[in-house]
């Protein structure tokens, strides 16, 4: 069996926008390194000036080095049928494949990570970094930062990990069933195995415990491991990759709870990878306030986070058509609704359809009643109920409650006889959570779906 243990050195860190500046392959069979491959690459982009301090290469360097197209066919000839090692194996290869497959060459090699061999066969070390193994191993390392220093110290450390492998971790690493490479290099397997095949909500970690992702999952071990699949070049995966070093989760009785947890969590956390349910929020409520004559005036309104609102909307006109039903339902007048602007008086009121709130002539009583109404109707039509289903583990069953239209909680019991009192008690023993209409519109279309599950309050 051969290996090509590789090391590259780039314009930044990112395959989709930078290039690559240099290519160091050696051939490995095992034992010794039985062929050696460098090259400086003209990648058509400055250099950045920090790239330059940390590796030595400058523009000027490159100006008569090969194109990558130039040697592409010899690398991809060097690689295609090997197992493709380096020391956080998926940064190089992720480089190397976007290049190629650029010009023509599609890569798909089985990989080796040397960092995350090294944390199974080595365990304890302080760091795993190439120079501060090398240095705790007294591996010789020159022009570090360098393709070919880097590749020969690499190509030492594989024969070393080699040589200490007396369980088979490697061959368990190759094994295709095996997820070990695809993952970060600072995310321990055991992580992981750790997580169970059951819905859930789990939280990707930063070296200081930061939590930096929130997801929910249907299967949490299969979700988790799908974000590592692939080899994406752009910069937002490769930075969220490299932040990733532990994963936490909870599991939820249903995908349906998972979804609402993910919700809250996002917006209780905030985690700088999480975007498109950070912008989410329902736009326009239906509000009701006193004016200074003692009028009860209803006005749709963008929403406003700590405004008690009596009905939320997705948008504008969705609004208006509802608040036209109460006006025509209730012979509420426009003008004292906000739909009507300009004149003193409402359409409604020259058509008769109207009783004069809009200029004073029906009293502030009589029509604050027939308002009071037009709320009471609101309130009728916001439902009380539970979804009852699955739980965490056998004989326990999750409970998510709505109530007067608004999400209240969820959490588990052991009895469906647990309902028979009503809604209080089952209040008390739920956990309290945030609604708005993205939760509550998941419950009413899931409870339309499975009418089944729905136990009315």
């Amino acid at each position: 069996m051969l290996y090509a243990v590789v090391d590259i050195e780039t314009t930044g860190g990112h395959a989709s926008a930078n290039g690559i500046t240099e290519v160091a392959i050696n051939i490995h069979d095992e034992n010794k390194v039985v062929e050696s491959f460098t090259t400086l690459i003209n990648p058509g982009q400055s250099i950045p000036v920090y790239i330059t301090a940390l590796t030595g290469i400058d523009d000027a360097m490159l100006v008569d080095a090969p194109t990558f197209a130039d040697v592409a066919l010899q690398i991809y000839q060097l690689l295609h049928d090997k197992i493709f090692v380096a020391h956080n194996v998926n940064f190089d290869y992720s480089f190397l494949k976007h290049h190629l497959s650029a010009v023509g060459y599609e890569l798909n090699c089985r990989k080796l990570c040397t960092v995350r061999m090294s944390r199974k066969i080595i365990p304890g070390k302080a760091s795993y970094s190439l120079g501060k193994l090398c240095s705790v191993l007294q591996i010789p390392i020159h022009n570090r930062h360098r393709a070919a220093g880097d590749a020969d110290a690499t190509s030492i450390l594989f024969n070393m990990l080699l040589e200490a492998d007396h369980e088979g971790i490697m061959a368990e690493m190759l094994k295709k069933t095996s997820k070990e490479q695809v993952l970060p290099p600072h995310l321990d397997r055991a992580s992981i195995s750790r997580l169970p095949d059951q819905p859930g909500v789990y939280y990707f970690k930063d070296n200081k415990g930061k939590i930096v992702y929130v997801g929910k999952a249907k299967n949490l071990r299969k979700r988790v491991i799908s974000h590592f699949t692939g080899n994406k070049p752009n910069k937002q995966r490769q930075d969220f990759l490299r932040t990733i070093y532990n994963v936490d989760h909870v599991v939820c009785g249903t995908e349906l709870m998972a979804l609402i947890l993910e919700a809250n969590e996002i917006k209780r956390l905030w985690p700088e990878n999480n975007r498109a349910m950070k912008r989410y929020e329902h736009k326009y409520d239906l509000y009701v306030f006193e004016d200074q004559n003692g009028y009860m005036r209803l006005a749709i309104d963008k929403h406003k986070k700590n405004n008690k609102s009596l009905q939320s909307f997705n948008s504008l006109l969705e609004g208006y058509n509802f608040l036209n039903h109460l006006i025509e339902k209730y012979q509420l007048c426009a003008r004292l609704c906000y739909l009507q602007k300009t004149a003193t008086k409402c359409k409604a009121h020259d058509n008769g359809q109207c009783f004069g709130a809009c200029s004073s002539i029906e009293t502030v009583a009589v029509y604050n009643k027939r308002l009071s109404n037009a709320l009471d109707d609101i309130q009728s039509l916001q439902p009380s109920f539970a979804l009852i289903d699955d739980g965490r583990e056998e004989e326990e069953l999750s409970c998510l409650v709505v109530e007067n239209g608004k999400f209240y909680g969820m959490g588990y019991f052991k009895d469906k006889a647990y309902l028979e009192d009503g809604l209080a008690p089952i209040k008390n023993d739920l956990s309290i959570y945030q609604s708005n209409s993205y939760i509550l519109n998941l419950i009413l279309t899931h409870a339309e779906q499975f009418p089944q599950k729905l136990y009315k309050l």
